[in-house]
């Protein structure tokens, strides 16, 4: 470690020996160490390790001393509580030196002042033998202080809610068609009742609709659950080819494509839904059966035999299990955004809460976003609206609005409880923000806590953190450079951003790359504040630019 020369110790006040003066002239006996040897500033706080060897015969045992660590910097300086020393003869608490040489080591701590990124660290040191004291001159020990992990991006993220807004809507449409036990036969009576009816309706309805369309067919055949399964089984597939005969009769002159046919045979489960719906006496003595059983023949006599039940089964159920389903499946082209912001000027209350969240996301006018989430939270209580009006005014850094907006919403999801961390962390309260950040699992959470342990000086564990980044690499690259992995930092510095070309400065000055620095500097002094900073920077200290 580099050794400084400084006289420290205090004249010897010895009847025989030495006066102050002397002890002076003997000032380069006495070595320094200061670590780090470059100050740096952590967490608002600039922390080093001094330590000072006084050689053999060079500590009076009869004198005291003084030592104050100062910070001096443009602007001021400031000063710790000095440290006291005495000599073996001396009769007091202070710390003994022995006059047969010593090393002390002391701890010495400074809070961050602006102006203190250009300063140096001194030791002054003053000898108190009796009634007469002596100031000693002023020595250097460091220079300081390294503010980069100030460069830290710290407004924190945070996310709007996405909305559940679908470009196309699904839909079914469906009718029926329904047989007489033991028949395959489609009556016309069926052909002219109002399910087929309102099923082709359905259809011509989305044939004149430009944004509508069919996208498949299929009919869907079924028989009773009675008698014997290959009858059931033959019977439904003879309904489903009655059926197809039917469709392409009712369905000519429509878009209606060409059915995919399926034969289910017994239909058990439809079975189940209706009598689970009914109020037949004793369902729940049918229920258990069918639970009980799965063999078909089985479930069917143990029914049976259940006479009076199988009655109002056979009056109620079975009926309207001997069947074949047509099936239509609708897409329908929603509104575009364009449509939506058109909508919003001009017919707006047709918009729904999903349309008016969409339609938020589009707009740019900050303002206008604001009336729409106000509009959403009014007509439908939105609470993602709610929460999104409090992100928009943190996005714009009036906080005290966004911190009243949040107040507000229902949820306390990982979203809120992010956007609670980004608020403490605006405010400085870096324990809070930390355990909302852990607490959330969101991407933005996620970043904003690597945000606070660079803060905080928890450098390792803040590249654990932002090793992936997601978006901007600002924090990454810095929390690499803080822990010395320069070439990774260099790896991960792509964006081109001018925050991110003066770390990459940074990270040239240290490998000593001058072309680097200058180079990168060049583009980071986009940003008029990076070419002042970069001035008293003590990261390039040294270089030309």
């Amino acid at each position: 470690m580099k050794k400084i020369s400084v006289f420290l110790a205090a004249a010897a006040i010895l009847a025989s020996c030495a006066s102050p003066e002397k002890m002076a002239k003997m000032a380069e006996n006495v070595t320094v160490e200061c670590t780090p040897q470059v100050l740096e500033v952590v967490n608002g706080a600039i922390d080093a390790t001094v330590s000072v060897t006084y050689p053999k015969d060079y500590f009076n045992s009869k004198v005291i001393l003084e030592v104050t660590p100062v910070i001096v910097y443009e602007g001021g300086e400031a000063a710790m509580k000095p440290f006291k020393y005495q000599g073996e003869n001396v009769k007091d608490n202070y710390k003994v030196v022995s006059s047969d040489g010593q090393k002390v080591t002391e701890k010495v701590h400074f809070d961050y002042v602006e102006g203190m990124e250009k300063s140096y660290l001194e030791l002054r040191g003053k000898v108190i033998a009796g009634k007469k004291s002596i100031d000693l001159p002023s020595k250097k020990v460091a220079d300081g202080a390294n503010t980069t992990y100030m460069l830290v991006k710290r407004a924190g993220n945070v996310a709007f809610k996405a909305d559940n807004y679908q470009e196309v809507l699904s839909s079914t449409t469906e009718g029926q068609i329904k047989y007489l036990v033991n028949s395959s036969d489609v009556r016309s009576s069926e052909l002219k009742g109002n399910s087929v009816k309102d099923f082709v309706a359905a259809l011509e309805a989305v044939q004149a609709d430009e944004r509508s369309k069919v996208t498949s067919t299929e009919i869907v055949a079924y028989a009773s659950p009675e008698g014997g399964a290959d009858l059931n089984n033959k019977l439904s597939g003879n309904r489903g080819d009655s059926a197809l005969k039917a469709w392409n009769k009712v369905t000519k002159g429509t878009d209606a494509s060409a059915p995919e046919v399926k034969s289910v045979g017994e239909d058990w489960e439809g079975f189940q839904q209706l009598v689970s719906e009914s109020n037949i006496e004793d369902k729940d003595l049918i229920l258990r059966v069918l639970s009980m059983y799965s063999d078909p023949a089985v479930r069917e006599n143990e029914i049976k035999n259940m006479s009076q039940v199988y009655t109002a089964l056979k009056g109620e159920v079975l009926p309207e299990l001997r069947r074949a389903r047509l099936i239509a499946n609708v897409e329908y082209k929603n509104y575009t955004n364009e449509e939506l912001v058109e909508l919003l000027e001009n017919n707006d209350s047709v918009l729904d809460e999903e349309a008016l969240l969409r339609v938020a996301s589009v707009v740019k006018d900050d303002a206008q976003k604001e009336k729409i989430y106000r509009k959403a939270i009014d007509k439908f209580g939105s609470d993602r609206a709610q929460y999104n009006l409090a992100v928009l005014y943190l996005n714009q850094g009036k906080n005290s609005k966004a911190e009243a907006e949040l107040a507000k919403v229902k949820s306390g999801d990982e979203d809120v409880v992010n956007a609670i961390g980004v608020l403490a962390l605006r405010k400085d309260d870096l324990a809070t923000a930390e355990d909302c950040f852990r607490k959330s699992t969101t991407d933005e959470a996620k970043a904003n806590l690597g945000t606070v342990l660079i803060l905080t000086g928890q450098y390792d564990e803040a590249v654990q953190v932002l090793k992936d980044p997601k978006g901007c690499c600002h924090n990454s690259v810095l929390a690499y450079i803080l822990t010395d992995q320069l070439d990774t930092a260099l790896k991960t510095a792509h964006c081109g951003d001018p925050k991110v070309w003066y770390l990459k400065a940074i990270i040239s000055a240290r490998q000593g790359d001058a072309e680097g620095v200058k180079k990168n500097l060049e583009r980071a002094f986009r940003n008029n504040d990076l070419k002042e900073r970069a001035a008293k920077d003590i990261e390039f200290a040294g270089y030309e630019f």
